[in-house]
């Protein structure tokens, strides 16, 4: 044990995990003992004679398992970002290892009687507001995880948390097996017509890499998307529905499970359970959130689709159809790409080929972080001395503005076969403070850009441009936290505030004061020109309809599941069809379904929470409309977003926190009018 990377501390520069060392038969051993001695550490807490106090309860609580907490940290990112057959083997051995170590201490009688006995008191503990928020939601997070349960109900219960940790798996490990396992091969030049050269090049560049003739397109979304937005081809895919990975039973088993695991904790559903913890409080609020958005957007979404097939038939949609022997007069959503793609260039003379030499990825490295140094002061230098796990991660020392160190951000771009779809922030550790000593967060960031061919570098499109700002603004979060408890601090907020700090950063990309300080063709070295920027502005709300419409289905349909009291007789795909019949703009495409790969909602941690991208755009709309009044790159309020903010993590209430940076309440009609979707 003393030789296993994961349970020695780490001598690398700020404790960076030690990935040169790191080996996959190292993982289950350190589970292993790290959980022994995490639970050391609460039966220390239960045997300790003393009468429960804040710091000899609350507080060791907190801090107990950091090895553990060390150990997780490291696994289940690289699980995500580099996995293989084996993890995927140590992930399932482990998860009932942990989920009986989460019982061990939800369930224990003994150290929940210390708890309680230290919440009965805290009116007269003289705690500092960080210190009550951790006793508060120390306190309710016992009672939200069976604590209060009779020992029948707490076996019952357990059962049901662990049944569900690996039905979670599955679900993630299905939906990449499934991405994984398509391709499209063509050997034919005729069958790429639409297609422009970068999409043809890094389709000749797949097919190489897999020993294969012509061209290959996969489920990768820099494949994907631009596939389907340029080819004249008729194809559709859908992602674990059918076949060997197929989720349609482990949707339901996921969504029976949480139905049973929320009436034993006392609710009628899981969004019961879920929102109590977030800033909407209850599914009432939520569901006419999502009807308040939908009922003045589906208009504008019906216009969006319409003027795109309208563009369509003007321009050989019927004889393109019929040569692909399909029906002229039924407008489907593969055409629906294709055609929008080709409006849009014809309306705003935009399309991603034209814009991908101006963002080279390195130049929007360099952009991105020159924003945050030009907002709060801070600055990036690359270290090639401290291990990565990947060869493509790049690993980033941050620096305050006063020189001090502020985290160290790693950053993985390329998409690959061991890595999921999408794009995220997350953290290998979080900030903590115990002893006097603080430890700094390691932030991550995880994409999935296009790789660099023979002839082009990794150039970005704008939309990848946004993603990367989107990200960065979640990783702002983690980096400035400031606190003494991890659970407390950077992105341990509600689901509905975190994405606050994401989606705001995403604003910038549409600024031409910021897009002309680095948009550079790589090629000349030519400043993107000011009508072409001028056309990405007049392009931001491009079938902001329909894009709106889009995403709160995503919410609805979340909601839908989340929602039920009984399994509904439909199975996955035909429960979704109904939930959404009444918001289509589009035909439904038989043989394809969303839930099968909702990662967000069925492996990741968004159920009964996908709503809260649309319930933070309000927020950051109202919150930008500040920055648009003061100046894009005012420090002043730059300042008060770090502090009220970004450096607060959860350690007070999210609508305290956001009426102290912008003065007031946000005002739900920021969205709408920064979309313009208004009359």
């Amino acid at each position: 044990m003393s030789e296993n990377p994961l349970l020695t501390e780490s001598q690398l520069p700020y404790g960076a995990p030690q990935f040169d060392k790191i080996r996959a038969e190292h993982y289950l051993p350190a589970f292993r003992q790290a959980i022994s001695e995490a639970k050391a550490d609460v039966d220390a807490i239960v045997n300790n004679p003393d009468a429960p106090d804040f710091p000899n309860t609350i507080e060791a609580l907190e801090f107990a398992g950091r090895t553990l907490n060390r150990v997780s940290g490291i696994f289940y990112n690289i699980l995500e970002a580099d996995t293989n057959d084996e993890l995927q083997r140590i992930a399932e051995e482990v998860s009932p290892l942990m989920t009986e170590y989460e019982m061990y201490v939800s369930l224990n009688d003994k150290l929940f009687e210390r708890v309680k006995s230290v919440y009965a008191g805290k009116d007269s503990l003289g705690l500092e507001p960080d210190q009550r928020r951790l006793l508060e939601n120390t306190y309710r997070s016992f009672a939200r995880n069976g604590a209060n349960l009779s020992e029948e109900d707490k076996a019952v219960y357990s059962k049901y948390v662990e049944e569900l940790s690996l039905l979670s798996l599955q679900f993630g490990k299905n939906v990449l097996a499934s991405t994984n396992a398509y391709k499209l091969h063509l050997t034919d030049s005729s069958d790429l017509a639409g297609l422009p050269d970068y999409v043809r090049e890094l389709g000749a560049m797949t097919a190489g890499e897999r020993g294969l003739e012509g061209w290959v397109f996969t489920l990768d979304y820099p494949s994907y998307l631009p596939f389907m937005q340029n080819s004249e081809r008729p194809d559709y895919n859908s992602k674990a529905l059918g076949g060997e990975n197929d989720n349609t039973e482990t949707v339901r088993k996921i969504a029976d499970l949480r139905i049973k695991i929320a009436n034993i904790l006392g609710y009628e559903t899981w969004a019961d359970y879920v929102l109590e913890e977030n800033m909407a409080k209850d599914k009432a609020t939520v569901v006419k959130f999502l009807d308040n958005l939908m009922t003045p957007s589906l208009p504008y979404a019906r216009k969006d689709v319409e003027a795109v097939f309208d563009y369509a038939k003007a321009n050989g949609f019927a004889e393109m159809a019929r040569a692909a022997g399909m029906d002229p007069d039924q407008f489907m959503p593969w055409d629906f790409s294709y055609w929008s793609e080709k409006y849009k260039q014809a309306e705003y003379a935009l399309s991603d080929e034209q814009l991908k030499p101006y963002f080279r990825l390195e130049d929007c490295i360099d952009a991105v972080f020159s924003l945050a140094g030009r907002l709060y002061g801070i600055s990036f230098e690359e270290r090639k001395d401290i291990p990565v796990y990947h060869k493509d991660v790049k690993v980033y020392d941050v620096k305050d503005a006063d020189g001090s160190h502020l985290a160290l951000f790693y950053a993985d771009f390329f998409p690959r076969a061991s890595k999921r779809g999408g794009a995220w922030m997350t953290e290998f550790r979080g900030q903590s403070i115990r002893n006097g000593v603080e430890e700094r967060p390691l932030v991550s960031i995880v994409t999935n850009f296009s790789k660099p061919t023979e002839t082009a570098p990794s150039l970005l499109t704008h939309d990848e441009l946004c993603t990367f700002l989107h990200e960065f603004g979640h990783s702002l979060h983690g980096m400035f936290a400031e606190g003494r408890y991890t659970s407390l601090c950077g992105t341990n907020v509600s689901r509905d505030f975190v994405e606050l700090p994401s989606q705001i950063m995403e604003n910038w990309a549409f600024e031409p004061e910021y897009l002309n300080s680095f948009a550079r063709d790589y090629r000349s070295g030519e400043v993107i020109p000011a009508e072409l920027v001028e056309r990405i502005v007049m392009a931001k709300n491009y079938l902001a309809g329909y894009y709106q419409v889009r995403q709160l289905d995503f919410g609805t349909l979340d909601m839908a599941w989340h929602t039920l009291t009984a399994l509904p007789e439909e199975d996955a795909a035909e429960f979704e069809k109904k939930v959404l019949a009444p918001s289509a703009v589009m035909p439904k495409v038989p043989g394809t379904a969303i839930s099968t790969a909702f990662n967000h909602i069925f492996s990741g941690g968004y159920s009964a929470g996908y709503y809260s991208y649309k319930w933070a755009e309000v927020l950051e709309a109202d919150a930008f409309s500040l920055f648009k009044e003061k100046g894009i790159f005012d420090r002043e309020t730059a300042s008060s977003f770090r502090t009220n903010i970004l450096s607060k993590g959860d350690t007070e209430d999210p609508a305290v926190l956001y009426r102290r940076f912008r003065g007031r309440d946000p005002e739900p009609s920021a969205l709408m009018e920064k979309l313009g979707l208004t009359e």
